[in-house]
C-alpha cells in the first residue's frame, strides 16, 4: 500500500472520530482491570447494553481484590440480564489469579492470554487500551472499516487478508485512539450501509434467541439468582412459559453444573457460590 493511501485512510478515520467519537466510560480510564471488564462485557453484546452493567459492576467491585474476594454467586447475580454468564465466571477466576500475582497486572498480551477466559483479541485489546501497546486488533467494527475501504467489490474476504492492512495502517503515535476511531467509524458505516461485515468469510448470523438453549440457560440462572435455592420441581414450574421439555431442561442444567455455574444436589438447585 502506498504511503498516501495509508495517510488518506488514517485522516478519514480520525476526522470522523474527532467529530463523532463515542464517549464511553471505559475510554476514560487506563486501569487495566476496568478495561478488561469492559472487553469481557462487550463480547457478543451491544455497547448500549454494557454501559449500565459496567457502572453497576464497578460500584460493587471497584478493584480486582474486591472482585476476587466476592462469592461467585454475587458476581453471577449482578451479571443477570447481560447474557453469556460463563464470562462472569471467567472474569471472577481471572480476578482471583490476578490478586495472587505479586508482579501486578500483566502488560504483555501473551501473559494476559494466560488468564481464564482471555483470548487473543481480549489480551491484545487490554494491552493496547491500557498500555498503548501497538497490538494488531480485529473485531466486527474494525473489520467493517477495512472491508468497506479496501474490499468494496469483494465477497468472502478472510481476516488473513485484512490483518496485514491493519498492521500497515496502524497509527503508532496512539494505538489506543486509533482503534477507538476505527471501531466508531465501523459502527457508523453499519448504521448507514448494508452491513459490510456480511462480505467477510467469518460472518455468522446469530441464531434466534427465542426457543434456544441460550434463552433456557438465561431463564434458569435468573430464577436461581432470585432465590438462594430451588427444588427441581419448583424450577420446572417457573419455566413452564418457555414450553421446554424436562429432558431439555435437565440437559441444560447438567451443562450449567459442569461449567461450574449451578450447584445441583439431590433435592435442590442453586447458583455456584
Amino acid at each position: 500500500m502506498e504511503k498516501w493511501e495509508i495517510g488518506a485512510f488514517q485522516k478519514k478515520v480520525l476526522a470522523h472520530f474527532r467529530t463523532h467519537g463515542r464517549v464511553l466510560p471505559w475510554r476514560e480510564t487506563r486501569d487495566p482491570y476496568r478495561i478488561l471488564l469492559s472487553e469481557i462485557m462487550l463480547q457478543q453484546t451491544q455497547v448500549e447494553r454494557v454501559r449500565s452493567y459496567y457502572t453497576r459492576f464497578l460500584k460493587a467491585f471497584p478493584t480486582i481484590q474486591k472482585l476476587a474476594a466476592a462469592p461467585l454467586r454475587d458476581v453471577l447475580v449482578l451479571w443477570q440480564g447481560l447474557g453469556y454468564n460463563r464470562r462472569a465466571k471467567y472474569l471472577h477466576e481471572a480476578a482471583i489469579a490476578l490478586s495472587k500475582n505479586k508482579a501486578g497486572f500483566p502488560k504483555d498480551a501473551a501473559a494476559l492470554r494466560a488468564l481464564p477466559g482471555v483470548g487473543p483479541y481480549t489480551a491484545s485489546a487490554v494491552a493496547a487500551f491500557a498500555y498503548g501497546a501497538p497490538e494488531i486488533l480485529i473485531e466486527t467494527n474494525i473489520r467493517t472499516a477495512y472491508l468497506h475501504h479496501f474490499f468494496a467489490e469483494r465477497k468472502d474476504v478472510s481476516d488473513t487478508e485484512i490483518l496485514p492492512l491493519i498492521e500497515q495502517t496502524l497509527y503508532k503515535k496512539d494505538p489506543r485512539i486509533w482503534y477507538y476511531a476505527l471501531m466508531d467509524y465501523g459502527a457508523h458505516l453499519k448504521s448507514i450501509l448494508p452491513n459490510p461485515s456480511r462480505r467477510s468469510v467469518h460472518h455468522k448470523k446469530q441464531a434466534a434467541f427465542k426457543g434456544s438453549n441460550r434463552e433456557l440457560r438465561g431463564a434458569i440462572l435468573k430464577h436461581l439468582a432470585l432465590q438462594k435455592s430451588l427444588s427441581k420441581a419448583d424450577l420446572f414450574k417457573k419455566l413452564l412459559p418457555l414450553k421446554r421439555s424436562r429432558a431439555e431442561t435437565g440437559a441444560v442444567l447438567e451443562a450449567l453444573s459442569k461449567e461450574g455455574l449451578v450447584r445441583v444436589s439431590k433435592d435442590s438447585l442453586a447458583l455456584a457460590s
